[in-house]
């Protein structure tokens, strides 16, 4: 690897890198023996992107690159002074509160979609997906390899990164040119760093700040290559609610990638369980609407954003949480529908155009009279200009055999949609325009989505204004849409302030600005809502931080009956259709020093509610048995009072969390949630051993109970609901 003379590139974007093929062997010891790394040239002179942006790095970071015909190669020497900070020994760790070594490549070199890889410094991986440039997804997993050793003043990671496991794109005739950039987190000096200079508030994981890694040589054109992942599954359960007999449970199935080519990959399945996923961690809905939760599912996470970015959180037509779960039986929680099979196609045919194909079957549940369904997903994405692209979207749920139409279940439901996502050169300005269309036999009228987006983003300010429009008749079975036949205009800003002298020795940044949104609604033709507030913060220079939203006052108009608890227990009050409330809560909440082994957060708010009050406190606190196990214990309590005869309520919302971590592949966390609101706790238990990379053995216990005692439906606090063991085997065949 040597080295490229600068060429007076604007600050971020000169750092330029030659990378060569390795002469030798490379073994991933964390020992740099070999003939590549006693070589001079390197990536240095790291510069600081927190406290401050704008000098170098106090503990400085060398990097030094090299590839064969299988691997890409990095060797990184992390100079560092102070104990080692690390959360877990897991695997996706949390970088804010653990030193960590990264890596973001950008092998199409759009600023918009790359890949991420990072080590801390005791060997624990970690990587993830980088989306519309600077969202991370580190639910998905990949093989690699990588090797730490730990020195009084450094420590050295090597790390193998093979070239199956990344997309890229060769061009005939032209030596390619990538996006690159490295970046550090040393916790306890509380510092952030990068090769390139990234201005703090953007993320370290943005791919518009790379420098470029020039090639001396292709890199290899993989033959296509697959992996399969069986898995087998075993267990027992019980459902002590429906009083049936203990049920022995037995499942087999596949999952398989293929690389159709080094850029496009081809996920297939065929009966899948996800009994191993991270259970959604529960909150207290006070809402009228359907609250939103993420998708943890691995076969659902490569090239995600592809089907997931469509829209805007609260109107999005693709929700793959929509697959395999359903609200059935009357029940709100959500139950799992057999998947038969599905496939998924996705990544990229050229540096301008990705694709994305999804197809899934799900089978019939006759107990709950839901019918097999197919569910189809086609996305394309041209890039314009420099940093845009331009989507187009087909989404279709169809229905076989339904004869449970009283239920409202469409024999099909499409949406059908375009998607312009704009972002400037130097990632300040980023916008989005949409306009989708649904179709459905089931309604009749002006079916149409539409939205407008901008923000704005520097050192100093901040602006996100946006304005939706969702037709009466627009449905999208597919999709996350809480409500439509809205129009709904949201905006938040932002000034950030630096102090100097003796007050920023204690304070890094103080920010503040309004933050309002406004809801009209076509059915009621009227405004039902709208809110506005003053937000702050004050971060410290050790990582604290003390927040808040201040003259907070809110307006809502009730289309339907409403209970404020969310209880409706037959005899109370309720407030009534056609009546309006304005009211008022403000909020404080801080943050200790992340660095500390024990750390609290806490939000306490308070005021009018309606034709009440209410008053909430949450709490979540940590301790880190660094390396081999972090506890947490989150609480929330809410305190809703309203005039005699209508609903009071007090909820309780308790999650004690235990990670353990016994080496960095055997693990064991347990999550327990108590949640007055719904009378339900949840136990949830799980060992894992990964005993090969991406290949593991599970033992998940889960437990439901009744939180509280209801006399008027025989139930007694602790009583059992239901209970499971499963053991879960899965096995990653790389021929």
């Amino acid at each position: 690897m040597t080295a490229v003379a600068q060429k007076g590139l604007p600050q971020g974007k000169v750092k330029e890198l030659v990378i060569d093929r390795a002469a030798g062997a490379i073994r991933i010891d964390g020992l740099f023996t070999e003939t590549e790394w006693q070589k001079p040239a390197k990536a240095n002179h790291f510069i600081q992107h927190f406290p401050s942006d704008t000098c170098l790095a106090g503990q400085q970071t060398e990097v030094r690159l090299c590839f064969d015909d299988h691997y890409l190669y990095l060797a990184a020497t992390c100079y560092q002074t102070e104990p080692y900070t690390v959360q877990t020994l897991k695997r996706d760790f949390s970088d804010a509160r653990s030193d960590i070594f990264a890596v973001n490549l950008d092998p199409f070199l759009d600023h918009l979609n790359g890949f991420y890889f990072g080590v801390n410094p005791y060997g624990v991986q970690k990587e993830g997906q980088v989306f519309n440039g600077s969202e991370l997804n580190t639910d998905w997993d990949n093989k690699w390899f990588a090797a730490v050793k730990r020195f009084p003043d450094r420590w050295t990671v090597e790390m193998a990164i093979p070239f199956k496991s990344i997309r890229y794109k060769q061009t005939p005739g032209r030596l390619p040119v990538w996006g690159i950039n490295f970046m550090r987190t040393n916790a306890g000096a509380n510092e952030r760093s990068t090769w390139v200079p990234i201005s703090r508030n953007f993320a370290l994981y943005n791919i518009n700040f790379t420098g470029r890694l020039y090639w001396n040589a292709h890199p290899p054109d993989e033959p296509t290559s697959f992996a399969i992942l069986p898995y087998g599954l075993t267990g027992v359960a019980k459902d002590f609610q429906a009083g049936t007999k203990r049920e022995i449970i037995t499942s087999a199935g596949l999952d398989a990638k293929v690389a159709v080519t080094p850029s496009l990959n081809l996920d297939l399945t065929l009966n899948p369980d996800f009994a191993q996923v991270d259970v959604d961690q529960q909150v207290t809905d006070l809402s009228r609407f359907e609250l939103f939760f993420p998708e943890r599912r691995q076969f659902f996470i490569e090239n995600s954003d592809l089907f997931s970015s469509f829209g805007s959180p609260q109107q999005a037509p693709f929700f793959s949480r929509r697959i395999g779960l359903s609200s059935i039986s009357g029940n709100a929680t959500l139950q799992k529908v057999p998947i038969v099979a599905g496939a998924r196609l996705s990544g990229r045919l050229n540096p301008d155009w990705r694709i994305g194909l999804m197809n899934i079957q799900t089978a019939a549940m006759h107990s709950d009279s839901l019918p097999a369904t197919n569910f189809l997903a086609v996305a394309f994405q041209r890039r314009i200009f420099n940093r845009s692209n331009l989507v187009g979207f087909l989404v279709n749920k169809t229905s076989f055999n339904n004869k449970n139409t009283a239920a409202g279940i469409g024999r099909y439901n499409r949406v059908a949609g375009l998607e312009t996502n704009l972002a400037s050169v130097s990632g300040k300005w980023v916008g989005k325009a949409f306009v989708h269309h649904s179709f459905d036999p089931a309604w009749k009228g002006s079916a149409f989505s539409a939205g407008l987006e901008m923000g704005y983003l520097d050192n100093h300010f901040l602006v996100s204004p946006a304005l939706y429009n969702i037709d009466k008749y627009f449905q999208a079975a597919t999709g996350f849409i809480p409500r439509n036949g809205i129009i709904n205009h949201p905006m938040v800003a932002s000034w950030f302030f630096y102090p100097r002298g003796r007050v920023g020795k204690w304070i890094n940044t103080i920010s503040a600005g309004p933050d309002y949104e406004f809801t009209y609604d076509k059915f009621a033709k009227r405004v039902t809502d709208w809110r506005g507030q003053l937000n702050f913060s004050v971060k410290f220079q050790n990582s604290a931080e003390f927040s808040g939203s201040l003259l907070k006052r809110e307006y809502t108009w009730l289309f339907s009956d409403f209970d404020p608890t969310n209880k409706y227990i037959p005899g109370t009050a309720v407030l009534p259709a056609g009546t309006a409330y304005h009211y008022t809560v403000n909020s404080l909440g801080f943050v200790t020093d992340s660095r500390k082994l024990f750390v609290c957060k806490a939000k306490l708010s308070g005021g009018t509610y309606f034709n009440g009050r209410i008053f909430s406190l949450r709490t979540d606190m940590s301790y880190r048995w660094q390396p081999y196990g972090l506890f947490s214990l989150a609480i929330n309590y809410t305190r809703i009072r309203l005039p005699v005869g209508f609903s009071k309520a007090d909820f309780w919302l308790v999650g004690p969390k235990s990670e353990i971590t016994f080496s960095t592949n055997l693990f064991w966390t347990t999550f327990l949630q108590y949640n007055s609101q719904v009378n339900n706790m949840n136990i949830n238990s799980r060992l894992q051993w990964r005993f090969k990379p991406l290949s593991d053995l599970f033992l998940v216990y889960t437990d439901n109970y009744f939180a509280e005692d209801n006399r008027s439906n025989n139930v007694h606090a602790f009583g059992a609901k239901s209970r499971a063991v499963v053991l879960k085997f899965s096995y990653w065949l790389n021929p």
